[in-house]
């Protein structure tokens, strides 16, 4: 064999040789893809915090995972969600107390009204051995991890009409979620609660299937509502969070790194609570500037008129649930 055909040949295994190393380095460093989806818009601070998240842990593992975030229902409604993860086929979501409590009742607590007496009292419990212990027994119950909770703010009713005393719900045809916690307020004011999906609320209220709803500032802002109702009632009867959830599959999958995710969520959590709380300290004047009324609201006789049944049996958690809740400092 002559020397060039020598030299020919290997430098063709050497391609070869390399060509095969740079497949399998390149196999290695493949990133692995997490979903996180919600119902939210790309606007919300929600989704934003969902970025930050993503852009943190991808970070804290030098880049070997990226967070997919699927804002606004791409990837189905807030019940969808909650199936699709405990399937695994989505690895993150946001999702309400409410539903958390289909699977585990005593978590919704703080979703019913007048639990929680501000907002200092909700970073309070969030950071409680109460709260760790219903999340924990959450856990033990669907696999599904609580990373942590974001404050989503305080609900307010909008209609087109004042609502000042209870006797002002008296048969208002109310849109609310599939949830008792939300169902609660409405029923007992004499109201009548209406669910239907956050997505359809809207055209609802345009074409008057329903007379009212109610939700945050910051979502009567995100999603329009006040084009469509003339009052915004600071009822101020629930102060919603939500849960950051990872899937028990997602959680054995990523080992070592679970933790990184967890706090890059806790974090992203952090911030958006901070921005939802002091938005709705800069909004009602912006409504007011739009030509909506808001209307300042007595809440007393609606705690008044709430308080006999939070202590009621048939409340989804013990008596002794409640008790520490209210003995929670802030």
């Amino acid at each position: 064999m002559t020397p060039f055909k020598t030299l020919s040949k290997c430098l063709k295994f050497g391609a070869v040789t390399l060509a095969a190393a740079t497949g399998f380095a390149s196999i290695s460093s493949a990133q692995e893809i997490l979903k996180f989806g919600h119902v939210y818009e790309s606007a919300t601070p929600y989704h934003q915090a969902a970025l930050r998240a993503a852009d943190a842990f991808k970070a804290a593992t030098n880049g070997a995972y990226e967070i997919q975030v699927f804002p606004a229902s791409q990837l189905g409604n807030e019940s969808a969600l909650n199936e699709a993860l405990v399937l695994g086929t989505v690895d993150i979501i946001y999702t309400g107390p409410a539903f958390m409590a289909l699977s585990y009742p005593p978590i919704s607590i703080s979703d019913y009204p007048f639990t929680m007496r501000g907002y200092d009292h909700w970073k309070a419990y969030v950071n409680s051995d109460l709260f760790g212990e219903l999340a924990q027994n959450y856990t033990d119950v669907t696999g599904n991890t609580v990373a942590a909770m974001t404050y989503y703010g305080a609900r307010h009713v909008t209609a087109n009409k004042p609502i000042l005393t209870p006797a002002d719900m008296k048969g208002l045809k109310i849109r609310t979620p599939n949830a008792p916690a939300y169902q609660m307020f409405p029923k007992i004011t004499g109201a009548n609660p209406t669910p239907m999906a956050f997505s359809e609320v809207y055209l609802a209220l345009q074409q008057k299937v329903v007379d009212a709803q109610e939700n945050p500032l910051p979502t009567i802002q995100f999603k329009k509502f006040y084009e469509v109702q003339s009052n915004i009632n600071l009822t101020g009867h629930i102060l919603n969070s939500l849960g950051l959830l990872i899937s028990q599959q997602t959680m054995n999958k990523l080992g070592d790194d679970a933790p990184k995710l967890q706090q890059a969520l806790k974090d992203a959590a952090a911030w958006c609570s901070e921005e939802i709380y002091t938005s709705e300290g800069n909004l009602v004047e912006w409504f007011r500037d739009q030509g909506v009324t808001v209307n300042d609201v007595d809440r007393g006789p609606f705690i008044d008129a709430v308080a006999p049944a939070l202590t009621g049996s048939d409340m989804p958690w013990e008596p002794s649930v409640y008790e520490r809740l209210k003995a929670i400092k802030g």
